[in-house]
């Protein structure tokens, strides 16, 4: 009787360990599932001042998440994700970049064109070379900078010449609008073709001259989720931030144009 009686409290008490050990076990995989999550986005470099902002905003608001920005020139990233790169979002510059990413099946959906962009001359701050129009870049006295063909913004620049009829000769072709603008800001170039919200966020270390050529290549934005994305869910959120009103309303502020 008392070895029944035993086997009864110590399957009792092996029950109440279980549900007790159920409890906290369920209660670490919530946690788990719950708990710090990265969420990876690709954006073309001239996006870093708004992307950047839109990076405080999105883990304010959600809890746990960890935002990790790659910015770099959109050709060099669509390739980076064809190449398999764990991206969740990927923001391009130029609708030939994401066409690269959907050629390659690899975006979720059709991307959404968030914001417009036009070209801008960069020159140092109080220019003495006179620079004024887009056919004085082509002046053999100056020293030019612009983005590699591939890159949207040469590509742009590219489609300005053809349609002016005015040839560059730049002293080097960057991989991106920073690096254009970079050769600027140091004094290794007279002037360099970036995007007019680049001018903008170099807050007055250069100086922006608009040329109405610019409106003749103007830029897309567009915006995917990746297809296997890791965070697909955070991935389409983050893209709704971006599309938003609020979004919008950063990008505006940054010199983008609307979609």
């Amino acid at each position: 009787m008392r070895i029944r009686v035993l086997a009864g409290l110590v399957a009792g008490l092996c029950m109440v360990l279980a549900g007790c050990g159920g409890g906290p076990g369920a209660g670490a995989g919530d946690a788990a599932s719950s708990g710090n999550r990265t969420l990876n986005v690709f954006a073309a470099a001239s996006l870093t001042d708004a992307f950047t902002a839109f990076e405080k905003q999105f883990e304010a608001g959600n809890p746990g998440v960890d935002v990790k920005l790659n910015f770099a020139g959109s050709s060099d990233l669509a390739q980076q994700i064809v190449n398999g790169a764990p991206a969740d979002v990927f923001a391009a510059a130029g609708d030939a970049t994401m066409k690269t990413v959907i050629d390659a099946g690899l975006a979720t959906g059709a991307p959404t064109v968030f914001a417009t962009n036009v070209l801008q001359i960069a020159t140092p701050p109080g220019d003495t070379k006179g620079i004024a129009s887009f056919a004085d870049l082509a002046r053999p006295d100056l020293k030019v900078v612009v983005c590699a063909p591939q890159v949207p913004c040469g590509a742009a620049a590219e489609k300005i010449e053809k349609a002016t009829g005015v040839t560059l000769t730049p002293v080097s072709e960057e991989s991106d609008v920073k690096s254009t603008l970079g050769k600027v800001r140091t004094g290794n170039a007279d002037a360099g073709l970036v995007y007019s919200t680049d001018v903008i966020a170099a807050k007055g270390t250069v100086q922006g001259v608009s040329f109405p050529e610019a409106a003749q290549a103007p830029t897309n934005y567009p915006i995917a989720v990746v297809q296997g994305a890791p965070q697909t869910a955070l991935a389409q959120k983050f893209q709704d931030l971006v599309t938003g009103g609020s979004g919008q309303g950063t990008l505006q502020a940054a010199g983008f144009g609307a979609p």
